[in-house]
């Protein structure tokens, strides 16, 4: 009989390999220390404004104040490990959580420990230290936003006139500026950074409501206590607890989600006009990146990949969010006890996706003389529309259609340009505005919309910043 393998020793569970999907910007606001610094907060906070309302003495309130802050200084003394597998007995990590923290009280005062986490809930820490993480690392991918908007505010101003193919359905179009192009991720990159700080700052927020909600053991305190649990973690109060009401953290999540999917845009373009059949732009290059651990040739586009990978994480995870809206009554089974944790994923891909394609946009390179050789390459088919338009003024639209419909037709036969195939057109080429027609196929002729579209797009990020 074949000999078992040996077991592999016994490892701390430990997310360090996952740095690889995180952005460093990111590293200390998320995962367990955070979650548990918030948790602190939360406590240290409470016992204040409860000494302020004279619902404890102060003196109880400073010494939970100093146990809280020295646990948050050593947080090991906690022993996160430990918490979550007597969390697994209690399904919320808050139990454990408050338990370590009033007998690490109680060794110091008998009778300051009563007072731990007086009149609150299992919620009401966790979902506070829950949006006191979303508004620490919102404030790290706001940085991120504004410095990939600046970037792509500096190719849109610069590139406006290096003229490219653009590409509906992955097939040439009519002309574009990359400018154009880079003004058209800026837009969406400001319409995630505006939504995502309005989305925080409207539902990252206190929880407070007790046991089922109404505060009940804090009497005619109570909104005195909240209120000033609201000032010391400088997070705004709800009119009402929303033990139940997951919608918050589901706009949170989804605005998440869709940071992922603009950076992750930018990603798909730069790898598409990065492919060597195009080789229009690219990524920088450097030491260690791009290679391929098998075909030494190879440049690939890591950034890109980096930004899509976390496009295809996000949705799964925002999903989880939305489909939590359906909580029971007052407190949901299941419903919250993940919230900080799913959020934290979402937080790393946003920004593992914005740090990757910010450093992109950062260092790209942008080849104008091969963007031009494939728009010529075109044969000039990408500029029927703007021919058709020119016929139309004097045959009419219907009429213009069919005529140029023709001419790529019978240019596609003969193996020449569409100018070509116009120029042989004695007809078309006899009128009196002839020598409009060559306009047309004038790259640059056809950008006067373009330009106008960048100009308001670019006043809306000096607005911005």
């Amino acid at each position: 009989m074949a000999q078992p393998p040996t077991p592999m020793p016994s490892l701390s569970r430990t997310d360090t390999l996952r740095g690889m999907l995180r952005a460093p910007q990111l590293e200390t606001l998320l995962g367990d220390a955070a979650l548990l610094a918030g948790m602190l907060r939360f406590e240290a906070a409470l016992a204040r404004a409860q000494a302020d309302a004279g619902l404890m003495p102060a003196a109880a309130a400073e010494l939970i104040e100093r146990v809280c802050q020295a646990l948050a200084d050593d947080p090991a003394r906690l022993d996160a490990p430990a918490l979550a597998r007597q969390a697994r007995r209690s399904s919320t990590l808050a139990i454990p959580f408050v338990k370590r923290l009033t007998d690490e009280v109680t060794a110091a005062d008998a009778e300051a420990g009563r007072y731990v986490h007086l009149g609150a809930t299992s919620q009401d820490v966790i979902d506070s230290a829950t949006s006191l993480l979303a508004r620490a690392a919102g404030g790290a991918l706001d940085a991120l936003l504004r410095r990939l908007a600046d970037a792509l505010a500096a190719l849109a101003g610069q590139h406006r006139r290096t003229v490219m193919t653009g590409r509906t359905l992955l097939q040439a179009a009519v002309p574009i500026s990359f400018g154009w192009k880079a003004a058209g991720w800026l837009a969406q990159t400001l319409r995630a950074r505006q939504a995502l700080a309005q989305v925080i700052d409207a539902h990252a927020l206190l929880q407070f409501g007790g046991a089922s909600g109404t505060l009940a053991a804090l009497g005619p305190a109570a909104d005195a206590v909240a209120q000033g649990l609201a000032t010391h973690l400088a997070l705004p109060r709800a009119p009402i607890s929303w033990h139940g009401a997951r919608d918050g953290y589901a706009r949170i999540g989804a605005e998440l989600a869709v940071a992922c999917g603009g950076a992750a845009r930018i990603g798909r373009d730069v790898s598409l006009l990065m492919q060597p059949e195009v080789a229009e732009a690219f990524e920088p290059a450097g030491e260690g990146r791009g290679g391929s651990s098998a075909m030494p040739h190879k440049r690939n586009p890591v950034g890109s990949m980096l930004a899509l990978e976390a496009a295809y994480r996000a949705p799964g995870l925002a999903a989880t969010l939305l489909a939590e809206l359906a909580s029971e009554h007052e407190r949901g089974l299941g419903t919250w006890q993940h919230s900080a944790f799913v959020l934290s994923d979402l937080f790393d891909a946003a920004g593992s996706a914005l740090e990757a394609i910010t450093e992109v946009i950062e260092g790209l390179r942008l080849d104008a003389a091969a963007m031009r050789a494939n728009l010529d390459a075109r044969q000039g088919f990408v500029f029927a529309e703007a021919l058709t338009m020119r016929l139309a003024e004097t045959l009419g639209k219907a009429t213009a259609q069919r005529r140029v419909e023709a001419l790529c037709r019978q240019a596609l036969d003969r193996g020449v340009s569409l100018a070509q195939a116009l120029a042989d057109d004695a007809e078309l080429t006899a009128g009196p505005d002839a020598h409009r027609l060559a306009d047309v196929f004038d790259a640059n002729a056809q950008l006067a919309g373009a330009d106008a579209m960048i100009d308001a797009v670019l006043a809306q990020w000096r607005a911005a910043s």
